[in-house]
């Protein structure tokens, strides 16, 4: 499936380590959710500025636009949940930490830049193989930074048939939530961004 499978799995890693530090830092700080959003905002606002502002040219709003639409989406997501009592969160005076919709941002954010990493190494990169590593790596990478925070405490799912504390229905979830966020952008800006979509054949020209 891929020209060289050690760079993919390089790729792959680091973007499991990334969640699990992401995760371990959120486990740390759980008593703290103000500080934590405030720390995923601040990383926030360095990516809008290095992959957007800063560049000349084009600028990719895709990375924007979509990061705004998995946040909304996301904590959409989380308050059906928790007020459904299929999930909990720990350690908050609040249904819903500070932090939730920023970490959702990053989570498209770290999903965005890995597809684009990988998409390259793809030996027949047809749009269905685009699509199918990216519902493999939904399936995957947050659900990993899920199970390191889970593990922490920071929150406890309801739902059966779990896997170090995350359900089933929590990885299909992660996967139509990420997945319908690519299919609208994609709807949206298919005539105007070229390279920089998702789905896209190649990730030259991705900021």
């Amino acid at each position: 499936m891929f020209h060289s499978l050690s760079k993919v799995l390089i790729e792959f890693f680091k973007a499991i380590l990334k969640v699990s530090i992401a995760g371990v830092a959120i486990g740390l700080l759980k008593t703290y959710p103000f500080i934590v959003a405030g720390l995923i905002l601040i990383k926030l606002f360095h990516v809008a500025y290095v992959k957007v502002i800063k560049p000349e040219g084009t600028k990719n709003w895709i990375l924007i636009t979509g990061m705004l639409m998995t946040g909304v989406f996301g904590i959409v997501a989380e308050y059906w949940g928790v007020s459904n009592d299929y999930w909990e969160y720990h350690y908050i005076d609040s249904t819903l930490p500070a932090w939730l919709p920023f970490a959702w941002m990053m989570a498209f954010y770290i999903l965005y830049q890995l597809e684009h990493q990988l998409v390259p190494f793809l030996k027949n990169p047809s749009l269905v193989q685009r699509i199918v590593l990216m519902i493999v790596l939904t399936l995957i990478i947050p659900a990993i930074g899920e199970m390191v925070a889970i593990n922490m405490g920071v929150w406890t799912y309801t739902w059966p048939y779990q896997l170090l504390g995350v359900p089933v229905y929590a990885f299909i979830a992660l996967v139509l939530i990420h997945m319908f966020v690519y299919l609208l952008l994609y709807l949206i800006f298919k005539n105007s961004y070229g390279k920089m979509l998702p789905f896209a054949p190649t990730g030259i020209d991705r900021q």
